[in-house]
């Protein structure tokens, strides 16, 4: 057998080391992790580009690491709590829980730019503009993943990756849906369409209640109200899309 290049046997000690790591503990969290991070990964993690003169000696490569763990450990976590959903419905939370809003709201409340000023490895300044950026903070985020991956391999990572995410992952599932969107992606397959249209708009000027249909092939399959023109639709596609027989509209 050909011995392998060097690059993927020093790959495969690097992983074989973070896998030989202790199994995921019940409620660990992203921090603990950190905390316990071994100081060189924990350094990279936190320097920006800015500070090094070669982009590969800062937190770049391992911010591309997490974010593909971080999309495997939450599309893992959607997959098996949610087994009745589809694969649309998962890939819209999933882009939710992992954007960069979420990334960086999740940062704050990590205390990441509290991290930034007491660890980073840079001038006193550069950490303070760092840590008030909330776009570095989300990177820094990933990069942490990244680093908590190599570090611990991925079932303790993907295990304190979901804590640190439960607030996002509920809300994508509960609140956060896009019930136009659904609608009409589950019409397509059929080469059919949606239509709404405002039947009704009641109350004073400051407190207007809008009332919408839609309509599928010329039958009104679903009525909402809201305080706005877009709620009422998105209230009348909800309702559109629990009428729906499956077997109708793929037929």
């Amino acid at each position: 057998m050909r011995a392998a290049p060097a690059l993927l046997q020093s790959g495969f000690r690097r992983g074989r080391r973070a896998f030989l790591k202790p199994a995921a503990r019940q409620g660990e969290t992203l921090m603990a992790l950190v905390r316990e991070m071994s100081p060189g990964m924990l350094d990279r993690a936190l320097t920006h580009s800015s500070w090094v003169e070669a982009r590969t000696s800062s937190y770049e490569r391992l911010e591309f690491l997490g974010d593909s763990v971080l999309g495997l450990a939450i599309a893992s976590a959607l997959y098996e709590r949610y087994p009745g959903s589809r694969e649309g419905e998962m890939a819209r939370a999933k882009a939710f829980v992992v954007s960069r809003a979420s990334c960086a709201q999740v940062a704050q409340q990590l205390e990441l730019g509290q991290l930034i000023l007491e660890r980073a490895p840079a001038s006193e300044q550069r950490r303070i503009e760092a840590a008030a950026s909330a776009t570095v903070q989300g990177n820094v985020l990933e990069a942490l993943i990244g680093a908590a991956y190599l570090d611990y391999g991925f079932e303790r990572t993907r295990a304190a990756v979901v804590e640190a995410f439960e607030a996002q992952l509920r809300y994508a599932v509960t609140d956060h849906v896009d019930h136009k969107t659904a609608l009409q992606e589950s019409l397509a397959p059929c080469g059919l369409q949606p239509a709404y249209r405002l039947v009704a708009e009641d109350g004073p000027p400051h407190a207007r209640v809008f009332t919408s249909e839609v309509s599928i092939a010329g039958m009104v399959r679903g009525r909402g109200t809201g305080t706005t023109i877009r709620m009422s639709e998105q209230t009348a596609a909800k309702e559109a899309l629990a009428s729906l027989d499956e077997r109708e509209v793929t037929m």
